[in-house]
């Protein structure tokens, strides 16, 4: 038992420590983070923790909360009293299943668990994804929903099909489980790592000053589309429409042709440039520097690129989803497509009105920081604003 008397707000950093892929989620975690040891809520104190393998520990963090280690055979085991939180932002699908009885543990010992879902979309599309994700993810979603106090979704479309969910998945529990929501923060500058001078030095390409300019940021996987848009791009420009694709994110998985053809292609590095491993300032060079972000995805939780481009106030071209119409609003251009001449199709349209200056700005996005970000994750956690509850079913 531990001596302090402040309660412990318990931030779970096991998939961080474990392996920093700079995923979107990633970012999530270490802007609320930051948010939260910047401004500890009133009368807590904030402990970042990892799981070390069988127990919890402390992880060794800096002020700002950029530099996060695990301290091999130095560990300082976790230790807890009533009244504490254990707070899961990042997506820590190994960890949470495996330490069920850990964590149940913790609970007994009156520990409170919650937890951030940011979508449902491996176990609604396991298609989508790398053979053995949509498994992983519904260990996951199952023990979280049978052991979770709250859990916490980015958007009010999230909490809806995660209610859907359990209607037609419940858990066995005898309490009810409460389910929240929180936005997502956007400060790019802060919310990644870097320093000032790498922000204040990042280059673009020169041909990206030359004619307009769309970029897509995230990982490249079937559901984000980016095959979809460079097939609507050649279209554009066998029909003499000079425009720039640039594509931000890693390789993920079933995207090797698109890979291959990616970087074989004829406007490779001319029209056409995909940066697989952009530095923070470079996105964010991009985003000031682009005509418009094209947000193509099939589906998302929230779509963090929509709000970090209404923050530097580029224009927003979205595919009509849920989640992006409850993220941007009015201040996203929306299109259906199903194959890229009908992509190719909408983008003419859009084009026309950027030219005419009638294409929607996103300046009025309604957007978070980190700081609201978290505080609205603290109005759920600690002050039991919930927006709804799933109902008991007794085990």
């Amino acid at each position: 038992m531990q001596a302090n008397a402040r309660p412990q707000l318990l931030y779970d950093l096991s998939e961080l420590v474990r392996r920093d892929a700079r995923s979107g989620i990633q970012r999530v975690t270490r802007g609320v983070l930051q948010a939260l040891l910047a401004t500890p809520p009133d009368g807590w104190q904030v402990r970042p923790v990892y799981d070390a393998g069988g127990f919890y520990a402390y992880a060794e963090t800096e002020a700002d909360g950029r530099h996060i280690a695990a301290a091999p055979g130095q560990e300082q085991p976790l230790q807890v009293r009533p009244g504490d939180v254990l707070l899961g932002v990042d997506l820590a699908l190994e960890s949470v299943p495996h330490r069920r009885d850990l964590l149940a543990s913790l609970q007994r010992h009156g520990v409170r668990l919650y937890f951030m879902v940011y979508d449902l979309l491996p176990v609604r599309h396991p298609e989508w994804f790398v053979d053995g994700v949509a498994g992983a993810y519904a260990q996951w979603l199952d023990s979280v929903t049978a052991l979770a106090d709250g859990l916490i979704c980015n958007a009010r479309a999230t909490a809806d099909d995660l209610l859907d969910w359990l209607d037609a998945h419940p858990p066995r529990r005898a309490l009810p489980l409460q389910i929240g929501c929180a936005g997502l923060g956007a400060d790019l500058a802060s919310a990644q790592p870097g320093d000032a001078a790498e922000l204040a030095d990042a280059a673009l390409p020169p041909q990206l000053a030359q004619r307009p300019t769309l970029l897509m940021v995230g990982t490249l996987e079937p559901r984000k589309m980016q095959g979809q848009a460079l097939d609507a791009l050649e279209m554009l420009w066998a029909q003499g429409v000079d425009l720039n694709l640039v594509i931000v994110g890693k390789p993920g998985w079933q995207v090797d042709a698109l890979a291959a053809r990616l970087r074989a292609h004829p406007e490779h590095d001319g029209r056409l440039h995909w940066l697989e491993r952009a530095s923070d300032a470079q996105l964010l060079a991009l985003y000031h520097g682009s005509s418009a972000l094209l947000a193509a995805s099939q589906g998302e939780g929230y779509g963090l690129p929509l709000i970090e481009a209404a923050q530097h106030g580029l224009p927003v071209i979205a595919r009509d989803l849920a989640v992006f119409r409850e993220v941007g609003g009015a201040h996203a251009w929306y299109f259906h497509a199903d194959d890229g001449a009908q992509l190719a199709a909408a983008l003419q349209d859009w084009l026309a009105l950027h030219v005419a200056g009638a294409a929607p700005a996103s300046h009025g996005m309604p957007r978070l920081d980190w700081a609201a970000s978290a505080g609205q994750l603290l109005d759920c956690v600690l002050g039991g604003r919930w927006y709804r509850r799933a109902p008991i079913t007794l085990p």
